[in-house]
Order: structure tokens, then sequence, then C-alpha cells
């Protein structure tokens, strides 16, 4: 136990000798809360807020109706645009072309082709184009009713069926966007937080041939892992921790009632969100040192490690687009601990045989990795790097 303790010291103080190497690590924590601060207030004002839209209007004399009503929704005529504002929808060169005939069209009963000319693939373009064309069927369709009223026809002949929509979501669950971003970014600080000193002390030593002054010393192969892991897993947990903390406390100064929503993590469900993080901690700390000791140099385990952020995005990502996911997703590292924190978030009911068949599972394959990585060390060709 004595010789555990003073691995562990060395390690420690190996980690956080280098300010600025823990700086970096930290970054992750640091910068997720102020973008999910900065994506939530945009998204809240781009569904909420309605700013007005510039539209060069071709032929706007022939359909005076159609023009004031879209005033009305704060679509304007290009002219109208501010000096400050002009060079943007300039660029944008949003068009709405009205045939010469169009008042003809109308009073004949004929439909009348009004063509909206734009970029649709421009990112910036998607919430104007929608307005427009909302407020353009708007009026077509009043217009619609107004002939069936006319000609002595109730309108409601068009509804024959009403569907009333009941939505059983709790209000925490209309803020899943901010609940995404901080699952994702939540994972990928256990990845990152404590990469730098994962790939220092291990391909780093080696180079530095501490390495091989360490395993000269009358001390097992297993604790020298265990005592890196967990200097490792220490960076880790606090940059989880600190993004967790630093989120719950940005987004309350997010106005989420705009949108009918409410987000807040309680005692008991950072403790549960914990639970579920410090076991992929580990893993992700055993995994790099796993791949960093396979390296043969210090540029080669920077390069190949950083790969391995690439599992917290890419598998919650992945499984946004799965439908019907397959029970075992429950159970595996990575996935099992998105969609618990998904659930969580949602405000369901946790289900306590997930949360520790997921970190169960972690904790083997992480407990695999050791073990197999003391064995290695006991090769010259690992440790001179030869393999």
């Amino acid at each position: 136990m004595s010789q555990f303790k003073a691995l562990l010291i060395k390690e420690y103080k190996e980690a956080f000798r280098d300010k600025r190497a823990i700086m970096v690590a930290m970054t992750m924590a640091l910068l997720a809360p102020l973008m999910i601060f900065v994506l939530s207030k945009t998204m809240i004002r781009e569904a909420v807020e309605t700013p007005p839209i510039y539209i060069k209007f071709i032929g706007a004399e022939h359909a005076p109706k159609l023009i004031a009503h879209l005033k009305k929704d704060n679509i304007l005529n290009f002219a109208d645009v501010p000096e400050d504002d002009k060079r943007l929808w300039q660029e944008r060169d949003v068009k709405i072309t009205i045939p010469d005939d169009a008042q003809k069209m109308m009073q004949e009963g004929k439909p009348v082709n009004i063509t909206l000319s734009a970029d649709y693939s421009e990112k910036a373009l998607n919430s104007p184009i929608r307005r427009i064309k909302n407020s353009v069927n708007q009026f077509s369709q009043t217009i619609g009713y107004k002939r069936i009223l006319i000609r002595g026809i109730d309108v409601r002949l068009l509804q024959p069926i009403k569907l009333i929509e009941q939505d059983t979501a709790l209000p925490s669950s209309n803020a899943m966007f901010i609940s995404m971003m901080l699952g994702l970014y939540l994972l990928m600080a256990a990845f990152m937080s404590g990469l730098s000193v994962a790939i220092d002390s291990s391909a780093g030593e080696r180079e530095r041939n501490v390495l091989e002054i360490l395993l000269c010393q009358p001390v097992s192969t297993l604790k020298i892992v265990l005592a890196k892991l967990c200097s490792a897993s220490t960076i880790s947990i606090i940059g989880v921790v600190l993004t967790l903390l630093l989120t719950s406390f940005s987004v309350q100064f997010v106005d989420l009632t705009k949108i009918g929503a409410t987000f807040s993590l309680d005692a008991y469900s950072v403790a549960v969100i914990l639970l579920l993080l410090i076991p992929i901690s580990f893993f992700a700390s055993a995994l790099q040192l796993f791949v960093s000791f396979q390296a043969k140099s210090f540029k080669e385990a920077q390069s190949t490690v950083s790969m391995i952020i690439m599992l917290p995005t890419m598998i919650p990502v992945a499984l946004m687009f799965i439908d019907d996911k397959p029970p075992f997703l429950d159970w595996l590292p990575i996935s099992g601990q998105s969609l618990l924190m998904e659930d969580i978030f949602k405000g369901v009911p946790i289900n306590w045989l997930e949360v520790f068949a997921t970190s169960g599972v972690t904790i083997a394959i992480t407990g695999a990795l050791v073990m197999f990585l003391a064995q290695r060390l006991k090769s010259e060709k690992v440790v001179l790097a030869l393999s």
C-alpha cells in the first residue's frame, strides 16, 4: 500500500506541476457552459422573436393587399432597409415576383403564381424563408375561406376532423437542445480533461526515460498503471464536475419560459450524473493510457489518442438517428451513459438496473484494459518502444 501511495503522489505532482497543461485540460469545462449559453440565447431568439425581413418585390403594385399582409408579419420592402443592414440583405438577395395579371387572375378566381427567389442552401435564410412561406400561405388561406363564405358554404366543412394535441412531455423536456449539448459536452470533458496527463505519464515518461527507471524499482507494473490511471482520471473528473456546475449556473441566465421550458439540476440528478460519468472518466483514461503505450513516440501518441475524442461525439450523435434502439445499447459504455443522461434531463424516473449495468460493463472493460496494460509493461518491446 505504501508503494502505491508513493506512486500516486508522484503522479499527482507530475500532473499538477505544469499549470498550462492543467488549464488546457480544463478548456472544455470553461468553454462548454459559455457555448451552451450563447447557443441557447440564439435558438430562443430565432424561435420567439420575429426580426424584420427585407425583400426585393417585383410587381408589388399588382398585389397591394398581400404586401400589407406581409408588412403586418414584419416582412418589409427592401427599399425600407436601414443603412446598417443594407449590405446584409443585399447579399441575401431575397426576391418575390408578382405577375402583372395578378389582380385580374384574383378577380376571376384563378390561382396566382408568385415566385420566391432565394438561396435555399444558406442557413441564415432558413428562418426568413419559413416565415415568408407561412405568411403567404396564411394570406392565401384567408382569401380561400372568404370565397367559400361568399358562396354560402360553411368553412368548417373544409375541416371535418379537428385534431386536438396534448403534449404530455414535462417542461424540462422542451429544453432538449440544452440537454443534448450538455450531455455531449460532459462526455467530451471526461475524455479531453485527462488527455494530456495520460499521454505525458505514458509516452512522455518513456521518452524521458522515467518509465524505464520506474520499472527497475521493486514495484509491480499493476501498481504503476493504477497510479497513472488514478492521476489522469482525477483530472478528468474535475473537468466533468466543473462542466456540470458551470453549465447549471450559466443556464440560469437563459429565459427558457419564452419557449415554455425549464431546465434545472437538483443535487439528486447531479449525483446520478456523476455516478454515470466517474466510470467513464476511468474508462477514458485507461483507454488513452493503453493507446499511448502502444505508440512509438510522444507525437505519435498525441495524434493517435486524439482520435479517441471522436468516440463521445460520434456515438451520441449516431443515437439521435436511431429510432428503435437495440436494448444492448443501454448497457454499453458511452451509449448507455448518454441515453440515461437524456432520461435524467427529461425528468424521466431513473432505471437503476441500467445505471448499474452500464457502469458495471464500463468498469469491467476498464479493469481488462488495466490488467492487459500491466502485463504489456513487463515486455521490453513496450517499455523501449520497439513494437
